[in-house]
């Protein structure tokens, strides 16, 4: 037997046969993980502009510009 017979062999007797969808479902559910944590983040800064609204018109009054400096 000659050495590529030996190592086409040696290959085929650890080839193993899984699911490869099960073993990489993990990749999947950490983007999901990733993607909602991002998501919780940008809507955390919902309306945060409306929170200081007050602030605003305040300055604008103070300082004679119109809405929020536009």
């Amino acid at each position: 037997m000659n050495l590529v017979a030996q190592i086409a062999m040696a290959a085929a007797e650890t080839e193993q046969h899984g699911n490869v969808a099960a073993e990489t479902f993990i990749y999947g559910v950490l983007a999901a993980l990733v993607f909602a944590a991002m998501a919780v983040v940008g809507l955390s800064y919902r309306h945060v502009a409306n929170r200081h609204s007050a602030k605003a018109e305040a300055y604008a009054e103070k300082h004679g510009k119109g809405g929020h400096g536009h």
